[in-house]
């Protein structure tokens, strides 16, 4: 009688994405290390580069079709990690630190929410009806939008150096309000679903363009830009998103 063959494990094809999740997770643990010793930009670096190999580790496991429910669990832990529990220690080692008993709160529900967020994202994967998604929306603010985001006053400090920006009593509030956007149910626009015109593709590359240059020489003050232009979108995409709930609501009763 012919034995089983044993499981042949996970496929060559699923390293590749599995590995950029990975250094995404030491990405985002690399940032602690700096924020330990005091190295504030780099620390913040290692958020972003986090980010950045976040956004692309999908895309190269749908490239090389190495999608699978082993990479999907450790991307998760990796947003956990890297914009969840990372961004909440340098922002508490900047400055929450200075008053230990709210900063280290603040700093815990960011994290805490971070992983909630995440958690909810990953238990509707399986559901059929999303009312944001199927409209093209997200619910709430991405985790790594939101580690951006709650490190907005450390960017400002770096490149005005005005010691106001690390005062814990201005640090914690904004910490705790990009905390509950990230939980909220607030419908944000999906950079994935927006498609652009015809007639302004140039333009949109132009834009990319030149904000990859300022980037390059002025990274802190563009963060900071990009940051307070990412806030201006919510009331717009709020408003979108009513209308489309109008619009379902009314479909019915014209039937």
């Amino acid at each position: 009688m012919r034995r089983p063959l044993p499981g042949r494990g996970i496929p060559l094809r699923a390293i590749a994405p599995n590995a950029v999740t990975a250094l995404a997770l030491c990405s985002g643990l690399t940032g602690i290390r700096f924020a330990i010793g005091g190295e504030w930009e780099r620390a913040v670096l290692m958020v972003l580069l986090a980010g950045v190999l976040d956004g692309i580790d999908g895309r190269v496991a749908r490239l090389v079709r190495g999608e699978s429910r082993f990479g999907a669990e450790l991307d998760s832990l990796s947003d956990a990690i890297s914009f969840g529990v990372s961004p909440a220690l340098i922002m508490y080692l900047w400055s929450l630190m200075t008053e230990p008993r709210i900063g280290w709160i603040v700093a815990l529900v960011y994290a805490v929410f971070t992983a909630l967020r995440l958690a909810r994202f990953n238990a509707s994967i399986d559901v059929a009806e999303q009312p944001h998604k199927s409209a093209g929306f997200l619910t709430g603010i991405p985790a790594p939008a939101g580690a951006g985001l709650a490190m907005l006053p450390l960017y400002i400090w770096i490149w005005s150096d005005e010691a106001i920006f690390r005062s814990p009593w201005i640090v914690a509030p904004w910490v705790a309000l990009i905390a509950f956007l990230m939980v909220s149910s607030v419908a944000t626009f999906s950079w994935s679903s927006l498609k652009l015109r015809r007639n302004i593709r140039f333009e949109a590359l132009v834009a990319v363009v030149v904000v990859a240059a300022a980037l390059v020489s002025a990274p802190w003050q563009t963060l900071t830009v990009v940051c307070v232009a990412y806030l201006a979108t919510l009331p717009f995409s709020i408003r979108s998103y009513s209308r489309v709930r109008r619009l379902r609501e009314a479909a019915p009763s014209k039937a």
